[in-house]
């Protein structure tokens, strides 16, 4: 008989359980505590009961723990002195969408030589997470494979939907059982609908195919998610934070019968991936927010070490500490500035803001 399948399929490499990964990087009591209040709290600022705003901050990609490791303590720190004005969360992004080509993330390819050791990346960026959960740092993510979660999404407090993945069903079913709030981010073009439908589709139950916590071929069952929320990020050649944007995302949201809550991305298209319009980008969103807009509900930037980013080179000796491979960052001296400037606006404003509660 001749053969049908896995044509071009060159080998099949067994995974371990997400069970037996969790089984050698067990949930921590203080990792457990850290994300269980930071999912409480984010869900308190989306339905309008704490005035403080969310802000996910961090490096575009996670790939060099240690580095990491030290951007979240030096994070950590900052994220007490902002507490009044600001929930911080670190932004960990392990997994990358990629147009084309490129390097996938750090749990696909971990080694960065294409060797793509995604077992040893899936343990290592569990690890991670703990670190960065028991230093009392909540961490937010992008959920790009579906099965991912199954490994480490107990360590993580608020997910995004990428630009390319708002429409895709298979996000938007895995969005209806995932534990934490969901943002979800407007089109590469800039169009709205897909993450309002997103929204929509994913507060509702699903049923769909999976894999259990052995491993096993599953069918999920999920009873929805209600804290999916939009995120703006620009498109289509333009920046979608100003005033008149925002208020046609207000419209889109009020349309869908869905809560006015709104995350301004700083980086991506808004600042037509220059870093160095990031904080140019948070000023302006401030602002509105001091004047009286009540729909955006936090920020999200694009931060390491050092500015900028650079190109992985073929010895991995000579990668800059702290620099991020991926999208360009700004630098740690901006971002403190910039995240201390705004709660200097913000801090008297927040607590008298009218926002509907649900």
């Amino acid at each position: 008989m001749q053969q049908t399948e896995n044509l071009n399929v060159v080998s099949l490499d067994l995974m371990p359980s997400p069970d037996e990964v969790k089984g050698r990087h067990p949930l921590s009591e203080q990792a457990a505590a850290t994300v269980v209040a930071a999912r409480r709290a984010i869900e308190a600022i989306l339905d309008g009961r704490d005035h403080r705003l969310l802000l996910v901050v961090g490096p575009c990609s996670i790939h060099d723990p240690v580095a990491g490791l030290d951007y979240a303590r030096r994070l950590r720190a900052l994220a007490d002195e902002l507490s009044d004005t600001f929930l911080v969360v670190m932004r960990v992004y392990f997994e990358k969408p990629r147009t084309s080509l490129g390097w996938k993330g750090f749990v696909n390819d971990p080694r960065m030589d294409d060797s793509f050791r995604i077992d040893e990346g899936m343990e290592r960026g569990r690890r991670f997470l703990l670190d960065v959960n028991e230093l009392g740092l909540p961490a937010g993510t992008e959920a790009l494979d579906p099965i991912a979660p199954q490994y480490y999404g107990d360590l993580i407090a608020w997910t995004a939907i990428g630009a390319r993945t708002s429409e895709s069903q298979t996000h938007r079913e895995m969005s209806s059982g995932l534990s934490t709030p969901v943002g979800f981010k407007n089109g590469t073009d800039g169009d709205l609908d897909g993450a309002v439908n997103a929204i929509v589709s994913a507060a509702g139950p699903h049923s769909f195919l999976g894999v259990s916590g052995q491993g096993r071929s599953a069918i999920v069952r999920t009873r929805g998610n209600r804290y999916g929320h939009l995120v703006l990020r620009g498109g289509g050649g333009r920046p979608n934070f100003d005033t008149v944007s925002i208020s046609l995302s207000e419209e889109a949201l009020a349309k869908a019968k869905l809560p006015r809550n709104l995350i301004v991305d700083c980086s991506h298209a808004n600042s037509w991936k220059k870093p160095e319009l990031q904080p140019l980008v948070m000023r302006d969103v401030v602002h509105q927010v001091r004047e009286g807009n009540t729909s955006v509900v936090g920020f999200m930037v694009e931060s390491f070490i050092e500015a900028g980013n650079q190109p992985i080179p073929a010895d991995l000796s000579k990668l800059r500490y702290g620099c991020s491979v991926t999208d360009a960052c700004v630098g740690w001296d901006t971002t403190v500035e910039m995240l201390r400037r705004a709660r200097e606006v913000l801090r008297d404003v927040l607590p008298t803001r009218k926002r509907p509660t649900r």
